[in-house]
């Protein structure tokens, strides 16, 4: 080895020449001691030109690169560490011959014990490149000090020679203790960058430094069933002569090890190591735990935005164990309690599809066995034991005071679940029990809204020789539990006649059915009475205005119809609704009717009747304003579309009008209908 004369070296941004400080080239052998002696020259020439703040990540690096090269290539290497005013290059060279490979630069496994060195270099260094021929390769790298630090001044006389490490701490080359220490302080901001597992290996490299032993490694086992495993090591531990157990939290053990001849000083810098590893164990669990809790948090959130949005049982139980497989479990299985208390397998999810059917038959064969500790008190809120051949953990499905069902989640890959996974499909459970609660509560009150819905309507439309009535009724989907206010009624009269309405109550739900109810029942009492339209409507608004509450109004169409002749007459007298499109049998068409007052608004109202006069093949179509008021973004159905909808089936029976045109409204925009849909059409058939 030789000192190398300080020669001027152009700057790679810049182009500037800077004089060098300090200079060190070796020759190393291919040995696990190579990397300490290269650590040692980069300490030397970094503390003759100044620069103690790059020392860590260049000792970072170059043990990096001088490891590579006497392990992994197996020459020997030639070092090269230069400073300069602004920072240092190093270069590490190799005979291995040929250049570098793509699986250098790809990311290594979670658990590999290598593999990042060139990750790290292109991480850290503020420039780095290659070299290779047949005769091997060169890595280089430069590490800038901050451009607004200001230099600090060279060491002045002669720079001793680099020798191969600091010696063992008995050897007399470093004595002090706290000057040992400080060897094995790393800057916090370099630790808060690197992995773990390469700040356990510094950390350990620099002991290697300080001990010069002949081998050494960390040992640790995280206490979660995977074992003990090797963080980082150097040389054959063999027999080892100085152990340090890692002071780590139970369930996590770990030690440090050295091997060799042991110097007085290596017991407490062994000891001051393993604080510094356990702290940074320490620290790293406690950063992954905090990532983990909010990565369930943002997972149980996401989970709970999904099942509330869905309101249809069956939809919502097919979800449940999507949710689970795979973030929890192989496996995961609904089963629910039905009306007679028999715990039945409903939804079945698994991380390979082709073990579905046979986890289905297993698991309906286990139902008997759910069911039978959901009877248990004891077992209430609480893990049930899981059928025999069944590896998991099971939870009863409870919602306001009623266990529903259970949830089954098989153990992920070979381990056992963890308390933190226990509780996230605990609570994922309460959630999904609540969303079920709540699909199953929607689909009665949705049931009960359809069939008073359907009492409001007339049982059937009548049937008439020369008369014929189509009805169509499509009730608002964004108000599904609510009793809509949209009515049609027919019925016929006395004397031949017939008597038609169609209406709007305001309002949705309860009151809305109540008026509804009260407008249907006075009409049709009204007109089998015998009472002219204008007067039995004049009787309505004041039986409306009577009603409590503040919602009692509607609209109303209405038509008596009597035969004269072939055709039929007919009386219209109109509420406040829209007037009916007269579609005649040759396809031309006419709004007939004359506006008048809702009921239920003012103690008087204005009836104008109109006589209309219907021929073979003309219809009357009578409709709500959940037609015309129909969207499509900003543009509404509108009476036009009427008119074009209905006139290409002119003449044809009632059935087909009233189908057309539902089948116009729904088609017209994609969005489901917010307000109901009510369409009524009478055509006269003649004789």
């Amino acid at each position: 080895m030789r000192h190398v004369g300080p020669p001027h070296r152009r700057h790679r941004l810049t182009g500037v020449t800077y004089p060098e400080r300090a200079t060190r080239r070796l020759r190393l052998p291919a040995d696990d001691r190579s990397p300490a002696a290269a650590r040692a020259a980069v300490r030397t020439v970094l503390t003759e030109g100044g620069m103690p703040e790059l020392l860590d990540e260049t000792l970072l690096l170059t043990t990096e690169l001088a490891t590579n090269g006497v392990v992994h290539a197996g020459t020997d290497i030639n070092l090269t560490v230069a400073a300069d005013s602004i920072g240092v290059r190093v270069t590490v060279t190799d005979y291995r011959a040929g250049g570098l490979e793509p699986a250098d630069m790809a990311m290594p496994e979670v658990t590999a014990e290598g593999g990042r060195g060139l990750l790290l270099v292109d991480r850290f260094a503020s420039a780095w490149g290659t070299t290779h021929d047949v005769t091997g390769k060169s890595i280089w790298f430069r590490i800038d000090r901050d451009a607004d630090a200001p230099p600090r001044p060279a060491r002045s006389g002669p720079a001793p020679e680099a020798e191969p490490s600091t010696g063992p701490v008995d050897g007399g080359t470093v004595t002090d203790l706290d000057q040992l220490a400080a060897l094995l302080t790393i800057a916090p901001s370099l630790q808060s960058r690197l992995p773990v597992e390469q700040l356990v290996a510094e950390l350990l490299a620099r002991l290697h430094d300080t001990t010069a032993a002949d081998g050494g490694a960390i040992e640790f086992d995280p206490g979660d069933g995977t074992g003990e495993a090797v963080l980082a090591g150097f040389g054959d531990t063999g027999e080892p002569a100085v152990t340090v157990p890692l002071p780590v939290t139970s369930p996590a053990t770990g030690r440090l090890v050295l091997a060799g001849k042991p110097g007085p000083g290596w017991h407490p810098l062994a000891q001051l190591t393993a604080e510094r590893v356990a702290l940074a164990l320490q620290i790293d669990r406690m950063r992954s735990e905090e990532q983990r809790r909010s990565g369930w948090l943002t997972y149980l959130a996401e989970a709970g935005e999904l099942l509330a949005h869905s309101l249809d049982e069956h939809l919502t139980v097919a979800l449940i164990p999507q949710l689970v497989v795979p973030q929890l479990g192989r496996w995961a299985a609904v089963h629910l309690r039905r009306d007679s208390g028999v715990l039945e397998l409903a939804a079945i999810s698994h991380a390979e599809e082709r073990d579905i059917e046979p986890w289905r038959a297993r698991l309906m064969a286990a139902s008997a066995t759910l069911e039978t500790s959901l009877a248990s008190d004891g077992w209430t809120g609480m893990e049930l034991p899981m059928p025999r051949g069944v590896d998991g953990i099971a939870v009863p499905l409870s919602a306001r005071g009623a266990t529903i069902g259970v949830l089954s989640v098989g153990r992920p890959g070979e381990r056992q679940h963890s308390t933190e996974e226990r509780a996230v499909i605990a609570d994922l459970a309460k959630r999904s029990a609540l969303a079920l609660d709540n699909a199953r509560i929607h689909a009665d009150r949705a049931a009960v809204a359809h069939e008073l819905q359907a009492a409001l309507m007339p049982g059937s439309l009548p049937e008439i020789e020369g008369v014929s009535f189509a009805a169509e009724y499509l009730p608002a989907e964004a108000f599904g539990t609510l009793v809509g206010g949209d009515f049609y009624d027919a019925t016929t009269l006395p004397s031949d006649r017939m008597w038609v309405a169609i209406g709007d109550v305001c309002g949705k739900g309860a009151q809305a059915a109540a008026v509804t109810g009260v407008v249907r029942d006075v009409l049709r009492v009204m007109a089998r009475d015998g009472r002219p339209m204008p007067r039995a409507l004049e009787l309505l608004n004041s039986t409306l205005l009577e009603q409590p509450g503040d919602y009692r109004y509607a609209t109303i169409a209405s038509a008596l119809l009597e035969r004269r002749g072939p055709g039929l007459e007919a009386t219209l007298c109109l509420s406040g609704h829209d007037r009916p499109l007269l579609l005649r049998g040759d396809g031309s068409a006419e709004w007939v009717g004359r506006e008048g007052t809702a009921v239920g608004l003012f103690p008087n109202i204005k009836v104008e009747p109109e006589q209309v006069r219907l021929e073979v093949g003309d219809a009357l179509v009578f409709f709500t304003d959940g037609v015309t008021e129909r969207r499509d973004a900003s543009v509404m159905f509108g009476h036009e579309r009427v008119v074009r909808a209905v006139r290409d089936v002119a003449g044809k029976p009632a059935r087909t009008i009233a189908t057309t045109l539902l089948e116009a409204v729904q088609t017209f925009s994609p969005d489901a209908p917010r307000d109901d849909i009510a369409i009524l059409v009478v055509r006269c058939d003649g004789h």
